[in-house]
């Protein structure tokens, strides 16, 4: 098992919220955290636009890939973030566990996708600063 704290962010298709999560974890984090998503009912894809708009950010998640859930069904992490999956998201055992009721983006407009973005980015940095300090 890794030293470093293991989160994994889940949402529903695996697609745009947890992707993104996952990405401005791995960015922010400077290798100090292992960042991991899935998706209780993973897409074929993630979205082009949450792949677009990351990239806006300085922030490359074109080469992810949606995951099932049941892929870390085994594993234990450091912080389960969910993703207003609801009953669709599992309990994974974990130190910390939080629901970020977030919309998904998906069916949403340009600058409301870049909204829910930027909100999943502040609350990275806000997570990211609470495992820092409780290691």
């Amino acid at each position: 098992m890794s030293a470093l704290p293991r989160v994994l962010f889940v949402c529903i298709e695996n697609a745009c919220r947890s992707q993104m999560a996952a990405g401005f974890a791995r960015m922010h984090s400077a290798n100090l955290v292992e960042a991991y998503s899935a998706g209780s009912k993973p897409a074929p894809v993630v979205n082009p636009r949450a792949i677009a708009f990351m990239a806006e950010r300085g922030c490359d998640i074109s080469a992810q890939v949606p995951k099932p859930l049941s892929d870390f069904a085994d594993q234990n992490f450091d912080a389960v973030v969910t993703m207003g999956c609801g009953d669709a998201c599992p309990w994974l055992p974990s130190r910390v566990r939080e629901d970020w009721a977030l919309p998904d983006p998906k069916l949403l407009n340009d600058e409301e996708f870049r909204a829910v973005r930027d909100e999943i980015e502040r609350r990275v940095l806000a997570l990211l600063e609470r495992l820092r300090t409780a290691r």
